[in-house]
């Protein structure tokens, strides 16, 4: 996700700074940008100049004290106190005016704030896989998100092709929420034993959705799909119908997170 939205800020014109603590990591995310980049060329939707420019706008980095902007978007793991503890560093050597833009699927963007210097930055801006493709993207303000953040992070979305969403910070924002179901569902199908996730899959294709739960949750990551799941089922009391599956938690314990690892309801 980071590395897609790199690709779509630099796309756009904007100098980036990619930064990545492991550098195998960030190896692999610099392979992903020049890789989607050379596809875009070779379906002639850019020229090999544009993506020589799109390329050279990125820094690739594992050093935080380079991560100097006006805007920072964090999509690091999907735990609260490392995204509180990333976004208070990078505060230590930031301006007072950065923004902190988290783009959390479903955590409490409230709770990330109010521990964060200056709560009136942080927002959420959450884009959806791939990044480089999909048009939405959620900003969610807080009770502390001020009237100047928001407009910039709007503003943001637009210039860098997307669609801007405003919603306040509420258990799985507006998509996640209506999406839960969706994956939900499926899984209890599943469960029943008495169909196959392929079979899952081709149905609701042939409804016209573009990719059926399970290629979904294998594109997206069970670890983060089973993350989200598991929050929005907290934070709204654990009703019964949002219970996250245990098939899915068989498969995040078995580090089956689906493309990323190589295999999850399928093999790649």
């Amino acid at each position: 996700m980071g590395s897609g939205i790199a690709q779509v800020a630099a796309s756009s014109g904007f100098y980036t700074i990619l930064y990545e603590l492991n550098q195998t990591i960030l190896d692999k995310a610099k392979s992903f940008i020049e890789k989607n980049l050379q596809t875009l060329v070779e379906k002639n939707k850019i020229t090999g100049e544009e993506k020589q420019k799109t390329f050279d706008r990125i820094h690739f980095t594992n050093d935080l004290h380079e991560c100097l902007a006006d805007v920072i978007i964090e999509a690091i793991i999907e735990k609260p106190e490392s995204k509180i503890a990333l976004f208070n560093q990078l505060a230590e050597i930031n301006h007072g005016e950065t923004i902190f833009a988290t783009n959390t699927s479903s955590l409490s963007i409230t709770g990330i704030a109010e521990k964060v210097l200056h709560p009136e930055r942080v927002i959420g801006m959450h884009f959806f896989n791939p990044a480089p493709l999909m048009k939405l993207v959620e900003v969610v303000n807080t009770k502390h998100t001020n009237e100047n953040t928001t407009g910039v992070i709007i503003e943001l979305a637009k210039q860098v092709g997307k669609t801007p969403v405003v919603c306040r910070d509420a258990p799985g924002f507006i998509v996640n929420r209506v999406a839960r179901p969706f994956y939900i569902e499926s899984l209890r199908i599943a469960e029943e034993g008495k169909v196959a996730f392929s079979k899952i899959d081709s149905l609701m294709e042939a409804l016209g959705f573009k990719l059926g739960p399970f290629k979904l949750m294998d594109l997206i990551g069970n670890d983060i799909n089973y993350a989200v799941s598991c929050s929005v089922y907290d934070q709204l009391h654990q009703p019964e119908r949002l219970k996250p599956s245990y098939i899915q938690k068989e498969k995040v314990d078995g580090q089956q997170l689906g493309k990323k690892t190589g295999e999850g309801y399928y093999k790649y």
